[in-house]
């Protein structure tokens, strides 16, 4: 009898490993999704900052690249005006919003068929600042 069950534990113990990693690693991804959701919310927040404090009216593209040096995924923004059209005098704040943005899930879960998962839009509302100026740093802009 013994001879028959020689490989018997090894094969148990390949499932088990298996089935732990699959799970390990869908825990990872999940503390990569939340990372992810986290660093969208604080990009839209220091988008929305730099917007308001460095007079970016006009200028989307400085907007969405400085969202861009803390999350390179961030693909798509979008800033108005409050109320639109505004000048650098007469603006209120501004709302700054990140669209479209995926998180792309690479764990090998048996069943996840939906490989890119829509993230929830993530939008931020500042009030007009003094504009380009900033009492901490003449840096920022």
């Amino acid at each position: 009898m013994k001879k028959r069950q020689s490989g018997a534990a090894v094969v148990e113990f390949a499932f088990v490993l298996l089935i732990f990693f699959m799970f390990l690693l869908g825990i990872l991804d999940f503390s990569r999704m939340l990372f992810t959701w986290n660093a969208a919310n604080e990009a839209t927040r220091a988008g929305a900052r730099y917007a308001v404090v460095c007079d970016s009216t006009a200028n989307q593209a400085a907007v969405l690249a400085k969202m861009q040096n803390m999350l390179p995924q961030i693909s798509a923004i979008s800033v108005a005006w409050d109320p639109a059209g505004c000048t650098t005098a007469t603006c209120q704040g501004v709302n700054v919003a990140v669209t479209g943005l995926n998180f792309r899930w690479i764990s090998p879960i048996p069943g996840a068929a939906a490989r890119n998962i829509p993230m929830p839009g993530f939008s931020t509302y500042l009030p007009r600042e003094v504009m380009r100026q900033d009492p901490n740093s003449n840096t920022i802009c």
